[in-house]
């Protein structure tokens, strides 16, 4: 991977997104807590990971997440297909979001990234 985007997103359920609102911080869904780290997706991985891993789920958010703000606790490595995912490997804290809202799709298919307002 030659650069680095510094936004990644990561998909809540609408119970974790309440969850990371109230508490200012979101330690990881089930898989993530299993793993050991909070799965992210860069903006080319997102809507294939919501049609893997989120199908037919409803009240979905997306959360864009500042990347600059985790120093070692944020690692590319190697996952689906051989692409290089950021995994964070402390809880995900609302300071470091820089734009959520609920999941939607454009015309085309692909999750609408959310906007800060």
């Amino acid at each position: 991977m030659s650069e680095r985007p510094n936004i990644a997103y990561k998909v809540l359920t609408g119970e974790q997104m309440a969850t990371l609102e109230r508490d200012g911080r979101f330690d990881g869904a089930p898989v993530d807590r299993a793993d050991g780290y909070i799965h992210l997706s860069t903006e080319a991985q997102l809507t294939e990971t919501v049609d893997k891993h989120f199908a037919g789920q409803d009240d979905l958010h997306v959360v864009a997440v500042d990347l600059g703000s985790f120093g070692e606790t944020l690692r590319w490595e190697e996952s689906r297909g051989g692409q290089l995912f950021p995994h964070l490997y402390e809880p995900l804290l609302l300071e470091t979001a820089v734009a959520f809202g609920p999941l939607s799709r454009a015309e085309d298919g692909t999750i609408r990234l959310p906007t800060t307002s």
